[in-house]
């Protein structure tokens, strides 16, 4: 059985390894990807980290940022589930639902819906109407996904992730799917975890419908020709992070973590966080992360800071968790926000 898992572990590295070399490379992708909304931050943990945790997130917050983290549910429960709330920019918001069971010795499934809300209708204008023509429209994004997670032994934890992603603007609209592949790896009693992830894989996003057909009069005869988009690739990304965690005392807890990402749409980033603890009950974080070819002013995004509780009740735990990210850009006047509840059952 550890031989049959040890290939398991060569063939995923092998994979990363592959993917990495596709990916790398001069960022000429830059502003061509599809479906960018798979990139925004989900849970406020994570956010609060700036993801540096990807070797030590458990529990329902990892079906976005490890799923390999779901192998493990937190505080020894059987279940969780979660409702995030963030503010974007520009009137953006993003709501997310997600929930986690146990599945005796099979593993653990879980589930998510998350909406991407642009705020108030926009006005439809056309090339005749530049001005408008009275209508509005409002655009739907809907990511769904499904997760599955599994200890494959007391150190080396595995999982996946399918993800439905429909955007429907008007009368075009795109419908595609994206795999996620993460794998966490317990050093001992070391302290340290290492993780690797591959995000958003899958194939080409196109946009179609009949908000792109166009009438012609061709030889006195009326004809109608749809226009034909450009596909655009999904935004794959490699992550490969490491966390150390201490204990201080008795209930003084520490924890360090970084990740490195690639991606061949943007800058390669390199996340650093670190997260302090009070007997797994009260939480304070913070993150910053690095691009390697952009100035510090170049950034969209700044550093990040959150807090958060738990609460035992009974068989149930209640938690709530807070970040605040920074938005470096200055046409834009609210930083991120995100607000997560949380039930552990």
């Amino acid at each position: 059985m550890k031989l049959k898992y040890n290939k398991f572990l060569i063939v995923l590295v092998a994979l990363c390894t592959i993917a990495a070399g596709v990916l790398s490379g001069p960022r000429t992708k830059l502003g061509t990807m599809a479906a960018p909304e798979l990139l925004i931050p989900l849970g406020s943990i994570g956010t609060s980290l700036q993801g540096s945790n990807l070797a030590s997130v458990t529990g329902i917050e990892s079906m976005y940022w490890n799923p390999a983290g779901l192998s493990s549910i937190n505080n020894n429960k059987t279940g969780e589930a979660i409702f995030s709330y963030m503010t974007y920019i520009a009137d953006i918001k993003m709501q997310y639902v997600a929930g986690l069971v146990k599945v005796g010795s099979f593993g653990n499934i879980g589930v998510s819906i998350r909406n991407l809300d642009f705020g108030a209708p926009i006005e439809v204008t056309t090339v005749e109407l530049p001005e408008g023509t009275g209508e509005t429209i409002s655009p739907v994004y809907l990511i769904g996904t499904l997760s599955y997670a599994r200890a494959m032994t007391d150190k080396v934890f595995f999982g996946t992730s399918i993800k439905i992603i429909s955007e429907q603007i008007g009368e075009v609209g795109a419908t595609g799917y994206a795999f996620d592949f993460g794998l966490q790896y317990l050093a001992g009693k070391s302290g340290l975890r290492f993780g690797i992830a591959i995000k958003n894989l899958g194939p080409n996003l196109k946009f179609d419908g009949p908000g792109l057909d166009r009438s012609y009069v061709e030889n006195g005869i009326p004809t109608v020709r749809r226009v034909n988009l450009q596909s655009f690739e999904l935004p794959t990304t490699l992550e490969i992070g490491v966390t150390y965690n201490r204990t201080f005392g008795k209930n003084n807890n520490i924890t360090l973590g970084t990740t490195f990402q690639n991606s061949g749409f943007s800058s390669d980033e390199y996340k650093f966080g670190l997260e302090y603890n009070y007997n797994n009950n009260v939480f304070l974080r913070g993150g910053i992360a690095y691009f390697s070819d952009k100035e510090k002013d170049e950034a969209l995004f700044g550093p990040s800071f959150g807090a958060g509780v738990k609460y035992p009740m009974g068989n149930l735990t209640l938690g709530f968790d807070y970040a605040y990210r920074v938005l470096n850009e200055s046409g834009f006047d609210t930083n991120n926000q995100f607000f997560t509840l949380s039930l552990g059952f």
